[in-house]
């Protein structure tokens, strides 16, 4: 089956376009973290996911500059969604092993712009690269994934992993 029709088969609680890009469709669930950081997807495939925020007080530190967190929580959150779009193709779902964040530049305002690409899929394992840009296209900071794929029926803290098949 052609990767971006397996696409539209990966989240069946979300709704792809007939590409296989989930963008809008995460935009209209915004909740959690990316509705507190104003995170804006631009978009969502297994091969490539990205994203925006403008920079707002919310987002900055004591010194006024852009706090390192948003950066990581910008990487791991586009990386997540393209994994979890590339793992539910197998019935799975994914959960973060490690997220390196290097912090390069320094931003005080603006609009950022995470872009991630996988550098490994496997079975078992994904790790994905991102880089964060200013508005300017400057990379600001860059990381790396690490994601476990668990198959329906692993818990994790406690709760039982349910992944939502095409029957739901």
């Amino acid at each position: 089956m052609p990767d971006q029709a397996k696409a539209g088969q990966s989240l069946p609680h979300l709704k792809a376009s007939a590409d296989g890009d989930y963008s809008d469709s995460l935009n209209s669930r915004l909740d959690g973290w990316n509705a507190a950081m104003g995170l804006r997807f631009l978009h969502a495939t297994a091969d490539l996911v990205t994203a925006e925020l403008e920079v707002a007080a919310c987002h900055r530190q004591a010194y006024g500059i852009v706090h390192g967190g948003v950066y990581s929580g910008m990487i791991e959150t586009a990386a997540s969604v393209a994994a979890a779009i590339w793992a539910g193709r197998n019935n799975q779902s994914v959960v973060g092993l490690e997220n390196l964040t290097s912090f390069l530049h320094a931003v005080r305002e603006g609009r950022l712009c995470v872009t991630a690409r996988p550098l490994m899929r496997g079975h078992r394992t994904q790790v994905w690269q991102a880089s964060v840009a200013d508005q300017v296209g400057r990379i600001v900071a860059e990381g790396r994934v690490r994601f476990l794929s668990l198959e329906a029926g692993s818990a994790i803290a406690g709760e039982t992993v349910r992944v939502k098949s095409s029957h739901d």
